[in-house]
């Protein structure tokens, strides 16, 4: 009987330690994303078919292929937090655990562009160039997702998840059925994520706070009226994208920086990544009382 016990207590003790908190957190944030997000996402492909096309248009339906993409992998995070084991194979967790920072940084460097041309937009930059910029951006946006939909897959193929001894072996442990553990292989990049962190902090305060000086000066200069006025409503969404990327990446950023040197954290971390999901969620800042009107009946 002594002999039964201790090989039980053998067998739980080389068994994957679970965290019923952190899986059910995970669950409970990747399904409000993806309920919440599709329907943004839907409201807001109706309401881009009356928007003239422009350089934050065109920015704006790259954001929304962006979130697409990821949102289609969210349902494979749910299913694996909700049961606990992995049972497809090792190249498909790469890729649904590469997604995720993909859709990140594709956001991220979105959210900068629409910023930026606002920014410009409001300091009266020559708007005679606007046509050529739209056709390049257009030019631009089919060739950058050309070489990110081919250049991903490569690169989760051949590195992502991968130590510099790893090879062509297996990156899931637990016999394959746990996923999104790639904790350990960050050593060989801490340089690199430190860096891009520390940008993307940087950046995302910076523009904040550049958009908060453009609201104050249109408050100044419009009083009482500013809330009727067009380009006011124009920089108050932009502004609500800054405080999105403020809200949604710089926790999580801050954290990754801790997190470099405390890899044992790896739970915590997959939690504060999950958060920077809610920026699928951007599309509503673009629904306003226009919006509405579209959507009444008997309105076109």
């Amino acid at each position: 009987m002594m002999d039964l016990s201790t090989v039980t207590m053998t067998l739980n003790s080389t068994q994957p330690q679970r965290s019923p908190d952190y899986h059910t957190a995970l669950v409970a944030i990747y399904s409000v994303v993806l309920l919440c997000g599709t329907v943004s996402l839907i409201l807001m492909m109706h309401a881009m078919k009356y928007s003239p096309i422009s350089t934050t248009s065109v920015a704006v339906l790259n954001l929304i292929f962006a979130h697409f993409i990821f949102l289609f992998t969210v349902p494979f995070r749910i299913y694996y937090h909700a049961v606990k084991t992995w049972y497809l194979s090792s190249h498909w967790c790469r890729m649904v655990s590469a997604m995720i920072h993909m859709h990140m940084y594709m956001s991220f460097i979105l959210y900068v562009i629409i910023l930026l041309s606002r920014l410009l937009t409001f300091y009266n930059r020559n708007t005679q160039v606007s046509s050529f910029k739209r056709i390049h951006a257009v030019i631009g946006s089919v060739v950058v997702w050309i070489v990110v939909l081919v250049s991903v897959p490569c690169g989760i193929l051949y590195s992502y998840g991968k130590g510099r001894k790893d090879g062509d072996r297996s990156t899931l442990p637990n016999s394959n059925t746990s996923c999104f553990k790639f904790g350990r292989h960050m050593e060989n990049f801490k340089v690199i994520n430190y860096t891009v962190s520390t940008l993307i902090i940087v950046v995302a305060l910076l523009l904040t706070m550049l958009q908060a000086n453009i609201l104050r000066v249109l408050c100044r200069k419009y009083r009482k009226k500013c809330s009727s006025q067009q380009d006011f409503g124009a920089q108050l969404k932009s502004f609500f994208f800054a405080l999105i990327m403020v809200v949604c990446f710089v926790p999580y950023h801050i954290f990754r920086m801790y997190y470099l040197e405390h890899i044992d954290m790896e739970d915590i971390n997959e939690v504060f990544l999950s958060l920077t999901t809610f920026n699928c969620l951007d599309m509503l800042t673009f629904l306003g009382r226009k919006t509405c009107y579209l959507f009444t009946p008997g309105r076109t």
